[in-house]
């Protein structure tokens, strides 16, 4: 779970610092670093899987994925940046394996992890440019500060599930100095206070030593390495979503929305081996089927039954949806927005699915009417910070982007960021980088009581009383789960005039 944020020289990311709950949403216009941000978050994760320069390459730009490493970097004119820079606060898995299936256990689960990189002039690459790793560290962060950092509050039970400590630290898992020769060191230290750390020389290194971690070296920053490795965007894509699958096919929903099948039928036969009463003679279980059921009706209101259709003969798997007339209809004949609403459905229900899970523009193919249900299941596969993590709450953090005011007024006011473009001078240069802001009265502003909050007048254009005929906010409202057009200052710019306290 990624709790905070800090990107700087990162196309239009500059000295951002950005804290998360379990569910976020960054709403903006177009081109004010939504999207990017997404896009910093992906580019860790690529760094802790890949060598530098393909997790640079795998970064989307404007046209398709990058082809110049350059265009990374920010930019004013035609000068760019000296070097990017990204630190990430996360909670990590208390346990899990490496590539070669060893077994690991976290000294800590609570770090900070840390990485600098800078543009190198190579006459050899075709782009005449690669990166350079001139900083990386992982750090702890003592068990007993962790109240401090997660300001959504959670609850203490929640916390001590997921920050978990064995013994001191005085170290840090990966460092970097610079020797007497002024060469960049990188250390590996072992998870144990004792032992000569690896040492690596920073220049020569063809990608972050995380991204090389075993679980006999040091397994706490394997694991550091599997919660990045964690962190996706999910790019439902109807045609994937569509396809069926065979029966060897492994369970677990792509980021494209492939394998649907395979996972809804892998979780409704894992119910089944439990041995549930609702269990069928085929070790299925329909409990799994019912709850899928019953999430789609909420976007639909025909819906009968959702099931996968086993051929036997041609081994595969098939995504099917049964109306309450009886008639079938196979994933094929679904539309866009019943597809995608449906992997989010099996998502929710699949315990293996972990980690950081950003989504760009959700409302996309759903009736306006139907957004707050998106919004709900949006919510319900984010981790609950009330209760501790187990196998029906697994640690799981859902962030999303969008420019849809019918989203921005249906979101919890706490769970709210507006990005928005800010002008800055560098260099005797003016120029325009993203900003992110919060409303007033939420965690963020109670964190960070010093930061200008967002004007509410900024949501104007995000608001439009027609929507809520329903004004009169209550008591029970200003919860934390309280929707941005239920606060009375937001209703005193649409509705102007109107007593609240009525």
């Amino acid at each position: 779970m990624l709790t905070r944020l800090k990107v700087s020289g990162f196309k239009n990311l500059v000295d951002i610092d950005v804290e998360f709950g379990p569910f976020t949403c960054v709403a903006g216009a177009n081109g004010t670093g939504k999207s990017n941000l997404f896009d910093a978050i992906q580019f860790l994760s690529a760094l802790a899987n890949d060598s530098l320069m393909n997790a640079a390459l795998s970064v989307r730009a404007e046209t398709g994925k990058t082809t110049d490493v350059r265009n990374l970097f920010h930019r004013v004119g035609n000068k760019y940046d000296e070097e990017m820079s990204f630190e990430a606060e996360m909670i990590v898995p208390y346990s899990g394996k490496d590539d070669l299936g060893q077994w690991a256990e976290a000294k800590i689960t609570f770090l900070r992890y840390s990485t600098k990189l800078v543009y190198r002039e190579d006459e050899t690459l075709l782009n005449r440019g690669s990166l350079e790793l001139v900083h990386e560290e992982l750090t702890h962060i003592n068990k007993s500060d962790a109240p401090k950092h997660f300001h959504f509050k959670p609850s203490r039970v929640w916390r001590n599930s997921v920050v978990r400590a064995r013994g001191r630290r005085s170290r840090p898992f990966i460092a970097t100095v610079v020797d007497e020769n002024n060469n960049r060191i990188v250390k590996l230290h072992q998870d144990g206070n004792q032992g000569r750390p690896r040492s690596y020389l920073a220049a020569n290194l063809p990608r972050t030593i995380l991204s090389s971690v075993n679980a006999i070296e040091s397994p706490t920053a394997l694991l550091a390495k599997r919660e990045i490795q964690s962190w996706r965007l999910l790019q439902l894509e109807p045609s994937a979503l569509r396809e069926p699958d065979e029966f060897t096919t492994p369970s677990g929903l792509g980021i494209d929305g492939s394998h649907l099948p395979a996972t809804l039928d892998y979780l409704a036969r894992s119910y089944g081996n439990g041995g549930s009463d609702n269990s069928d003679n085929d070790g299925m279980n329909t409990w799994v089927y019912d709850q899928v059921a019953e999430r789609l009706s909420e976007l639909i209101d025909d819906v009968g039954q959702v099931q996968i259709d086993r051929d036997e003969r041609r081994q595969l798997l098939t995504l099917e949806v049964r109306d309450r007339g009886g008639t079938t209809l196979p994933a094929r004949s679904l539309s866009d927005g019943t597809l995608r609403f449906l992997a989010l459905a099996v998502l929710a229900l699949d315990p293996n699915a972990q980690g950081v899970i950003c989504l760009e523009e959700p409302e996309n193919g759903i009736h306006p009417e139907r957004i707050p249900a998106m919004l709900q299941l949006l919510q319900d596969i984010a981790v609950d910070s009330e209760i501790p993590t187990d196998i029906d709450n697994p640690l799981r953090q859902v962030i999303i982007n969008t420019h849809s005011p019918s989203v921005v007024k249906q979101v919890p006011d706490q769970s709210l960021l507006i990005s928005e473009l800010k002008e800055s001078i560098q260099g005797g240069r003016r120029f325009k980088s993203a900003r992110f802001s919060w409303l007033p009265d939420t965690w963020r502003q109670h964190a960070h009581p010093d930061i200008p909050t967002l004007a509410r007048g900024r949501l104007l254009a995000y608001l439009n009383p027609a929507d809520n005929p329903d004004y009169h906010s209550t008591p029970d409202e200003q919860d934390r789960r309280r929707r941005v057009i239920d606060r009375p200052d937001i209703l005193q710019l649409i509705l102007p005039g109107v007593d609240q306290t009525e």
